[in-house]
């Protein structure tokens, strides 16, 4: 059997274990990746400085500690809070909550950001005698969806980055032409619409809560100064580098040691936070890198470019509705990370054979990949989070209740973006 057989045998074993054993991923990649090496495919070498995206995984560490600390200061719950004081009436409140979520998920991690909002919106509902249901799943359908417009946003988007070359500035506009950023917000107003014509029905009359005071407004700087700083360091450095990455993961640390020094937190606090960490995607990252670069390095992506061109032939619109429509399907069922990182350099390759701007197509799987997690309940973790916090509060959300918002938002949503990339990258 040839080494090339091996390989793809190898991976996929281990994407169809990432898929049954999701809370096991970590092991599985890494699991692979080791079995890559042994077998000669990388070397260890190879591995730890060439595979490995060192600036991506310091990048998602240290976004996730300002991440942290900007919910310890109580700012999101704080303003949102101030959106239901001044909003005319309830349908108009929970929608720009809902959007307000997702703006929070484009520069915090999604999980963190629904886990934040989520009391706020169970809150509102218990006042108002809702049921919390479409309030709950919006905030993380809205999370999942802005979670790729920028490139802190989620672990896909930091891979687009690297993959080609995007700095954060880049995200908003490229080559004179607005980027993913401003397609994504085309997905929200059509999703905010969606949404409004729910809770619209839902409530009238206005709303009073009582206001949440911000702690302290320390991470809100840091998460501005993070935000700054890798726009500086794209402008000066020009796409995802190095530089990007110490920077994210310097202002993690700093904000660690302000927590631990000037809040004078606890020692067992600190273990806490880093603890809480999610170290498992990170784990799950290394793996993968290797063992995609294991699988590029034996030509296997090659083949499958010349596979997918085949299929599409000359037709434009083929290759673009392809890479869309399969991507929101197997986003809708596994995990996006292996997925993206496959498919990136397959669909440039596929818009190089074509003579089109590569955005077309990779901006097309990045929209299709994120935006399909929203499609079932355990298609992204922020889901899976969202229907255990409507159980603990006694509302049993079935598969087919999640379809009923799931399916009409990613489609609603997904087509927008998609409209947008077409018109504007075509």
């Amino acid at each position: 059997m040839s080494i090339k057989w091996i390989v793809l045998i190898i991976a996929v074993i281990m994407y169809a274990l990432v898929v049954v054993f999701p809370g096991k991923k970590s092991l599985s990649s890494l699991g692979a990746a080791f079995l890559m090496i042994i077998l000669g495919v990388v070397s260890p070498g190879r591995a730890l400085g060439e595979l490995i995206n060192w600036h991506v995984l310091m990048i998602f560490v240290g976004s996730l500690v300002i991440a942290e600390l900007f919910i310890y200061s109580r700012a999101p719950a704080a303003i949102a809070d101030s959106i239901v004081l001044h909003s005319p009436n309830v349908g108009i409140a929970i929608v720009a909550i809902l959007m307000v979520t997702g703006i929070i998920s484009a520069f915090v991690e999604n999980v963190a950001t629904v886990l934040v909002m989520a009391p706020i919106a169970l809150a509102l509902c218990k006042k108002l005698k809702l049921d919390p249901s479409y309030f709950i799943v919006g905030m993380a359908v809205m999370a999942n969806l802005q979670g790729t417009a920028t490139l802190v946003g989620d672990p896909p988007s930091m891979i687009f980055a690297d993959h080609s070359g995007y700095g954060f500035n880049d995200f908003f506009f490229y080559a004179g032409k607005p980027s993913i950023f401003f397609v994504v917000q085309g997905g929200m107003i059509a999703g905010a619409l969606f949404f409004y014509v729910y809770f619209s029905r839902r409530g009238g009359k206005k709303v009073t809560v009582e206001q949440e005071k911000i702690l302290t407004m320390v991470p809100s700087i840091l998460l501005i100064l993070m935000i700054l700083g890798l726009a500086a360091a794209s402008f000066i450095f020009g796409g995802l580098t190095l530089a990007s990455g110490l920077l994210v993961m310097i202002l993690g640390i700093v904000g660690i040691l302000w927590y631990w020094l000037i809040r004078r937190e606890s020692g067992e606090k600190i273990r806490e936070l880093i603890k809480g960490l999610d170290w498992d995607t990170v784990l799950f990252l290394i793996g993968i890198f290797v063992v995609v670069g294991a699988v590029a390095d034996v030509g296997l992506l090659d083949d499958f470019s010349a596979f997918l061109s085949g299929i599409v032939d000359e037709s434009v619109l083929m290759g673009f509705l392809i890479i869309l429509v399969v991507s929101v399907l197997i986003s809708g069922f596994v995990d996006n990370v292996p997925y993206i990182i496959v498919m990136l350099p397959v669909a440039s390759k596929i818009a190089a054979a074509l003579s089109l701007k590569p955005e077309l197509y990779m901006f097309a799987l990045l929209v299709g990949s994120c935006l399909g997690g929203n499609l079932t309940p355990f298609g992204a973790s922020a889901n899976i989070v969202s229907v255990g916090i409507l159980k603990k509060q006694g509302v049993l959300l079935s598969f087919g209740q999640w379809l009923k918002i799931g399916v009409p938002f990613t489609l609603i949503t997904t087509a927008t973006a998609a409209a947008i990339i077409w018109i504007t990258w075509r």
